[in-house]
């Protein structure tokens, strides 16, 4: 994924005074129709705000392939149209569906379902454990402060268990082995002059 920093203020896609609030970049992300171009808020996003921070050691919070996978949580999340609507729905007719009803199957494309299906495997691949933290962090934007008053843990325990949610994410998701920086290797019992017999 290519990211690259924009100097401009976009004033043909965003206020220009809106624009001075924003931390805008351009990024290039795989649709069904291709590659396509595309004005992200990198400042809406926890996860992007901790994969800019330096922590002390001067490395970022969480690693770039965290953030992929975070992220790509929160892509099938908003394919799968699974956040709650907070406005009135005026196209449905009255006395349809009660309040807080989700789509029926009629409504759904087949975008929206697998990628329900991936949220749903990529949760239960985290196990309830860490689901939680990745659905309040990654999928609703809530702050780790938020989270760690709410649930009564102690001060910058949340980052802790976010790293270790994104690493298990990451893990699902195929990338567990760039996440440490080096490729995996199979563990065995053997002894160092021992082989495999084929």
């Amino acid at each position: 994924m290519k990211t690259s920093r924009s100097t401009t203020r976009h004033p043909d896609r965003v206020d220009h005074h809106r624009a001075q609030h924003l931390s805008l970049e351009t990024r290039q992300i795989l649709t069904e129709d291709g590659v396509v171009s595309v004005l992200v808020n990198d400042s809406e996003s926890p996860l992007g705000w901790l994969a800019r921070r330096k922590g002390r050691d001067g490395r970022s919070m969480i690693s770039p392939h965290q953030f992929i996978a975070g992220e790509k949580l929160r892509a099938d999340f908003t394919r799968g149209n699974m956040a709650p609507r907070m406005t009135a729905n005026w196209a449905a007719p009255t006395g349809g569906r009660p309040r807080g009803a989700s789509s029926s199957p009629g409504e759904m494309t087949d975008i929206m379902m697998t990628a329900r299906q991936r949220v749903s495997q990529a949760l239960e691949a985290c196990g309830p454990e860490f689901s939680g933290v990745l659905m309040d962090v990654c999928c609703f934007l809530r702050g780790l402060e938020d989270i760690e008053r709410e649930r009564n843990w102690p001060a910058r325990s949340a980052k802790v268990v976010l790293q270790l949610a994104l690493d298990r994410l990451a893990r699902h998701y195929g990338f567990a082995s760039e996440v440490r920086g080096q490729p995996s290797k199979v563990r065995t019992w053997l002894a160092d002059d021992a082989a495999f017999e084929t």
